[in-house]
């Protein structure tokens, strides 16, 4: 998609969450010995995580004080001989008292490819948060794990899992063909699909109403592993939560020859300028420029920058909505890339704007250097305070003590993942989504986004939702819903916010 290894390696700077693919084909290679989930065994060698470790802790839960078991520990994944591959890490809470048959959980994973999941666990949905990646929030900032009264706690026993290479999950070998089987998309879902499976097997949770969440890549995710569950590990899953995903790479292209990115990116442009404003951010408020995105504007940048009038057109047009500076517009002919809005949203300030959220700034270290891919503000400043937690939270209040560093985000991951293929085909979650639907009149799916996030715009899921035909919808009872939430990428930084993806996600469960 991107055209030179140095576009490829900006994007990659800048878009750490979710990277666009070199190629775009499903991987398609069959390792010689799948990866599978066992049971520890006595003579293993190689394996260094520590035997888990439960606590009880303490809530309060709808105005009561509630118990609740915290988990650590790891899953095994074997290959065909019964070999040792990789040790998976999660943490678990789940609350006592409640039968399992009836009892919901929900697996959680972040994205990256590289990501642990401690941004879920420790900003969203777990019962402990600490407040990060707001405006004046760095790598200093105090790391205070707090009660969450936005926990899905609540309504579902929640399990955190950590890809192999992320957290404390680990290769037990060095073998380069195994990296490469489970480092890739599809060989990622299967070992996944495993654990999840063999969590369930092992806590004896087989008949609870399963669900899955995902951000960011973990979006793109969790509906290829829902089908695969369905169909190869017998697993049936009740809802699928999306947030801030990116469920098809073909539009996160800044090709000239497909303008998907720019449109699918300029409503969420508007959004920053309602949100300077003060003014209220809707989908309402923002109908007039999804409905142009998706039809003069797309159609004039077609007609390509020799077209003087159609340019002067788009110009205009953007310039009206973002509030945008008319020269900046001009010089891309309405293209706008997303390292020139970095510095472009935060130039009068001699600041550079978060891609993950445009309303937050942090100062520019070099505003006098033309061409400069910066640090991000929310990104690369929450690394610091999120892994102190975890890594406080595991070793001190659970318990589990690992000698080895914590990857929140691992950067051996996100660069040896390997997108396979022969670059023919886009990697996509659209068909599997529509496939689990089909599979199981049932199952029910959210997507949630924040409106100011450049990364993951939320117009680019509206218009890959758009095409579920029947599946999804109001032709269909609903069964796949989309909400926009005030933020970024991580817009459950915000407490209202936070608040709403709670209630909107509630709405997939069963009532008590």
């Amino acid at each position: 998609m991107l055209k030179s290894p140095a576009a490829l390696g900006l994007f990659m700077a800048l878009l750490f969450i979710v990277p666009l693919p070199a190629a775009k084909a499903q991987d398609k290679e069959t390792p010689p010995q799948q990866a599978q989930a066992a049971e520890p065994r006595r003579g293993d060698e190689g394996l260094r995580l520590p035997p888990r470790k439960t606590v009880v802790q303490s809530l309060e839960i709808a105005g009561k004080k509630q118990d609740y078991k915290v988990t650590a520990g790891s899953i095994v994944l074997r290959n065909d001989s019964g070999d040792p591959q990789a040790e998976v890490g999660f943490i678990a809470y789940t609350l006592e008292g409640q039968p399992a048959s009836k009892r919901p959980i929900t697996f959680a994973f972040n994205g990256g490819p590289g990501a642990a999941s401690a941004y879920l666990n420790f900003g969203a949905i777990g019962p402990k948060r600490i407040s990060f990646g707001n405006n004046g929030e760095g790598p200093s900032s105090p790391a205070i794990l707090n009660d969450n009264p936005e926990t899905w706690l609540d309504f579902t026993d929640l399990v955190f899992i950590d890809p192999v290479g992320t957290g404390y999950s680990r290769f037990v070998n060095d073998n380069r063909e195994l990296k490469r089987s489970v480092w890739s998309v599809d060989g990622d879902i299967n070992a996944l699909a495993a654990v999840v499976r063999r969590y369930l097997v092992e806590f004896d949770r087989m008949s609870s109403p399963k669900y899955l969440v995902g951000e960011s890549y973990g979006g793109f995710r969790v509906p290829k592993l829902a089908h695969r569950l369905q169909t190869n590990e017998g697993v049936g899953v009740s809802g699928i939560i999306m947030i801030s995903p990116v469920l098809d790479f073909i539009s996160q292209s800044d090709s000239d020859g497909s303008p998907l990115a720019f449109a699918a990116r300029l409503p969420s442009l508007a959004a920053l300028a309602l949100e300077k404003k003060g003014e209220p951010i809707n989908r309402d408020s923002l109908a007039n420029v999804e409905e142009y995105a998706r039809t003069n504007y797309v159609v004039d940048l077609l007609r390509g920058p020799r077209d003087k009038a159609a340019v002067g057109r788009v110009v205009d047009q953007i310039t009206a909505f973002t509030g945008l500076d008319r020269a900046f517009v001009e010089r891309q002919a309405g293209r706008l890339d997303l390292q020139g809005l970095a510095r472009e949203l935060g130039r009068d300030r001699q600041s550079v704007a978060s891609l993950y959220d445009g309303t937050v700034l942090g100062a520019d270290p070099v505003p006098f250097v033309l061409s400069f891919t910066p640090k991000d503000p929310i990104l690369h400043a929450s690394v610091a305070p999120l892994t102190s937690v975890a890594v406080d939270f595991l070793n001190r209040t659970v318990g589990w003590r690992v000698d080895a560093p914590y990857q929140l985000l691992s950067q051996d991951v996100f660069s040896n993942w390997n997108w396979g293929g022969n670059g023919n085909e886009p990697h996509e979650a659209v068909s599997n989504l529509r496939e689990a639907l089909a599979l199981d009149p049932n199952l029910n799916a959210l997507v949630v986004h924040g409106a100011t996030d450049l990364v993951t715009p939320y117009f680019d899921s509206q218009l890959a939702l758009d095409r579920l035909t029947a599946l999804g919808g109001d032709a269909d009872k609903g069964r796949v819903g989309l909400e926009v939430l005030r933020g970024g990428h991580m817009f459950y930084v915000h407490n209202d916010s936070r608040a709403a993806l709670k209630e909107a996600a509630r709405k997939l469960y069963p009532l008590d």
